[in-house]
C-alpha cells in the first residue's frame, strides 16, 4: 500500500516535479492555496488536524525577497508561524515532516564555505530568519523530521511544471533574444538541477530524522569554486554559444555584493554518506542539457 504523502504548496515547481516523477510510488493528498490560507496559523492548524496523512512534505513560502523585506510580519506568518503550527501537528499524530529549508540561512557569513550541517546560521534577509526559525523548532522539538536545506535550484519547464528562475533559463533567454544580461560576480554558491529532488525523494522521505544539504558541489574549499558569472558561462559555452556571443551577453555584475561577497555553499556529505550523491555543478548542466534535447 502506498504512503499517502500530503504535499503542501503543490502547484509549486519542486512540488511538481516530485508528483509528476513519483506517483506510482506515493499517493500524493495535494494541498495549494486555495485550500489555507497560510496567513492564518491557527486555521492552518485545524486543516491539518483533520487531514488524512502518513507524511507530510512542506513545501509552501513565499521565497520572494522583496516581500520578505517589505512585509516582514505577513510573511512570517506564512514562512514561520504556519511551518511551525504544521510541525507541531505533525509532532502530535506521529507523523514524520518533510521541511524545504535553504542556502539563505547562511546568506550573513562573512567566512568562507561549503558550510556542513554543524555550521552556525547566520542570515541577514528575513526570508533567511523565517526559515531558521522553523529549521531551529524542528531541531529542537520534532522527534521524527528531515530538513532539507536547498540549493539554487535549476531546471526547464515542461507541461505542467513551470521552474522558478534559474541559471540555465537566464543564459538560455540571453542568447535567445540576444539580449547582454549580467550575472553576479561577487558571489559563490551551489546550484543544482531540480530533477534530482523528484529522483531522490523516496531515499529522501526514509533518512534519519535530522537537518541535511542538499546541493551539488561547487569547489570544495575557499580558494576554489565558481562565482555565479563563471556558471554563467560554462552554462553558454555548453549551449554552443560562440566566444564572440558569450563575451556580448554573458557579463559580470562587479557591483552587486561589492560591501560582501556573498559565499553560502553548502557541503552535502552528509547526504552522500548516505547513498544520495549530488555530484558537481558541471554535472548538473550536463543531465539538464542532455534530459531536454540540448547535448
Amino acid at each position: 500500500m502506498r504512503q499517502r504523502v500530503a504535499i503542501t504548496g503543490a502547484n509549486g515547481y519542486l512540488a511538481s516535479l516530485v508528483q509528476r516523477y513519483n506517483t506510482d510510488k506515493f499517493e500524493f493528498v495535494r494541498v495549494s492555496r486555495s485550500n489555507i490560507d497560510y496567513t492564518n496559523p491557527a486555521d492552518v492548524a485545524r486543516y491539518f488536524e483533520t487531514l488524512d496523512f502518513d507524511l507530510l512534505f512542506h513545501t509552501a513560502a513565499n521565497a520572494t525577497t522583496a516581500d520578505c523585506e517589505n512585509d516582514p510580519e505577513g510573511t512570517h506568518l506564512v514562512n514561520c508561524d504556519s511551518a511551525i503550527e504544521i510541525a507541531k501537528v505533525c509532532e502530535d499524530r506521529g507523523k514524520r515532516m518533510l521541511f524545504i529549508s535553504t542556502e539563505q540561512l547562511f546568506n550573513g557569513k562573512t567566512t568562507p564555505g561549503p558550510f556542513d550541517e554543524e555550521a552556525e546560521p547566520l542570515c541577514v534577509t528575513n526570508y533567511g530568519i523565517q526559515k531558521a526559525e522553523v529549521d531551529a523548532w524542528l531541531a529542537s522539538n520534532s522527534h521524527d523530521h528531515v530538513t532539507l536545506r536547498l540549493s539554487w535550484m535549476f531546471g526547464m519547464a515542461m507541461p505542467g511544471v513551470k521552474p522558478s528562475p534559474g541559471v540555465i533559463g537566464n543564459v538560455l533567454k540571453a542568447l535567445r533574444t540576444s539580449t547582454p544580461t549580467k550575472f553576479t560576480l561577487n558571489e559563490k554558491r551551489c546550484m543544482t538541477y531540480a530533477q534530482q529532488l523528484a529522483d531522490n525523494f523516496a531515499k529522501i522521505c526514509e533518512l534519519e530524522s535530522g537537518t541535511y544539504h542538499f546541493a551539488a558541489a561547487n569547489g570544495s574549499s575557499a580558494t576554489d569554486g565558481l562565482s555565479t558569472y563563471e556558471c554563467a558561462k560554462i552554462v553558454a559555452r555548453k549551449l554552443g554559444a560562440s566566444q564572440e556571443d558569450i563575451d556580448r551577453l554573458i557579463l559580470p555584475n562587479p557591483d552587486r555584493y561589492t560591501d560582501r561577497f556573498r559565499d553560502f555553499r553548502l557541503s552535502a556529505d552528509k547526504l552522500a554518506d548516505n547513498g544520495i550523491a549530488l555530484g558537481t555543478f558541471e554535472d548538473n548542466v550536463d543531465r539538464c542539457l542532455a534530459d531536454f534535447g540540448w547535448l
